[in-house]
């Protein structure tokens, strides 16, 4: 080798970066965990009781803080996943619960991570899932259809509605100019009135007329169990895990996703290089609007068999928490969901043996939210490392964290 060459330098080893988006998505909800037992022990009358004389007997009052705050998590656990307690199906509840509360969450997670890819802040997913369950139950009460057939119409059904609401959003955006979250929010309240009025009106309201709640759909609507009739786990899992799939096959292997992808990470340079950048929002906020119509049918074929006021419930807010939880990525949602799908199944028993109030878990979703939208916060509390990762602000508009 001549002297003047320089040797080859040599190859580093990828190094761990303890601050990576990921792990401050776990150390989050870590975070939230422990402010939650803070809490718990507050509310805790043995812990309060205890306090008193701390300096006197302070093991009474570590004592009473460790079983107060086990308690009530193993509670939570135990009705979110497995309780020893019971048997035979009932020993599944618990885990059953967990994905029928999950399954909307999904779906409506996946609509909001969608939209954020490429650039767009859906705050609409209330409406839109909302939409989705009007015309999934007209579609499962009017029509007659054989029953395979009629279960796949009536979730197209929903789609289409969850779709067009979206669609108009991006609409507005492509053609006025209008942001995207004062559109999204005042179809929200569009779509609550329009329910409001539909479940007034005799074609769509049950008779005889004395309380405001749909005509139900057919059984032939139904999505099937997926464990039996005892259990209320149904086909929607597998429409949520599948629009999962869907999803992250869109934006990494198919010339659409790219398209989205840009128009995400710099409308402005995507346009110079000849896309429509106009047509592209719109479409992402039909396919997003398309996702939470998916989970209003779920809701409504799988879940309640008819709609009423309350069939939206806060899942079009708690998508929000979940796609940011999920880092915008189609199997992070999924994670995602199925924790606060536990913390909502969990919340009942755990109120139920220890008498902390289910209101906690709104507490815990809200403490998450805070942790991740503040993951310099995470990193200091945490002792991370910073690096290896974008912060939520980047992941809104930019890529997937790997």
């Amino acid at each position: 080798m001549s002297t003047l060459e320089k040797p080859p330098a040599p190859v580093k080893p990828r190094r761990l970066y303890w601050g990576g988006s990921w792990l401050v998505t776990v150390f989050a909800v870590i975070g939230a965990l422990l402010v939650g037992a803070v809490l718990i022990v507050i509310g805790d009358e043995a812990s309060r009781a205890s306090a008193g004389y701390f300096f006197s007997y302070p093991w009474d009052f570590f004592g009473n803080v460790w079983y107060s705050v086990r308690d009530a998590y193993l509670a939570l656990l135990q009705g979110a996943v497995y309780n020893p307690n019971l048997s035979g199906t009932a020993a599944l509840r618990p885990i059953s619960e967990t994905l029928v509360n999950a399954t909307p969450l999904i779906l409506a997670g996946l609509a909001v991570a969608l939209s954020f890819r490429v650039g767009l802040f859906n705050i609409g997913a209330q409406g839109q899932i909302i939409l989705g369950a009007i015309f999934a139950a007209w579609v499962g009460f009017t029509l007659h259809l054989p029953i395979v057939l009629h279960v796949i119409v009536a979730v197209l059904g929903g789609l289409l509605g969850g779709a067009v609401w979206g669609g108009l959003v991006g609409w507005l955006k492509a053609r006025t100019g209008a942001h995207e979250v004062i559109t999204t929010i005042m179809l929200n309240y569009v779509a609550v009135n329009l329910l409001g009025y539909l479940l007034t009106v005799s074609w769509f309201q049950r008779q005889p007329a004395t309380q405001a709640i749909s005509t139900s759909v057919d059984d032939s609507a139904r999505l099937p169990h997926l464990l039996g009739s005892g259990l209320r786990v149904h086909a929607g899992l597998l429409l949520a895990i599948a629009a999962a799939i869907g999803v992250w096959w869109l934006f990494e292997r198919s010339r659409l996703g790219f398209r989205l992808r840009a128009v995400g990470a710099n409308p402005n340079a995507a346009r110079t290089a000849g896309m429509a950048v106009g047509r592209l929002q719109i479409v992402s906020m039909a396919l997003a609007g398309g996702l939470a119509g998916l989970a209003g049918a779920s809701q409504v074929l799988g879940v309640t068999g008819s709609v009423a006021g309350s069939v939206a419930g806060d899942i079009g807010f708690d998508a929000i928490t979940v796609a940011l939880l999920g880092r915008n990525n189609p199997y992070g949602v999924i994670a995602a969901g199925l924790l606060f799908g536990g913390m909502r199944a969990g919340a009942v028993q755990m109120q139920s043996v220890t008498g902390v109030p289910v209101d906690l878990v709104g507490v815990l979703q809200a403490m998450v939210v805070l942790f991740i939208a503040a993951p310099a916060l995470v990193r200091s509390v945490f002792r991370l490392r910073a690096g290896g990762g974008a912060g939520v602000g980047s992941e809104l508009a930019g890529g997937w964290t790997r």
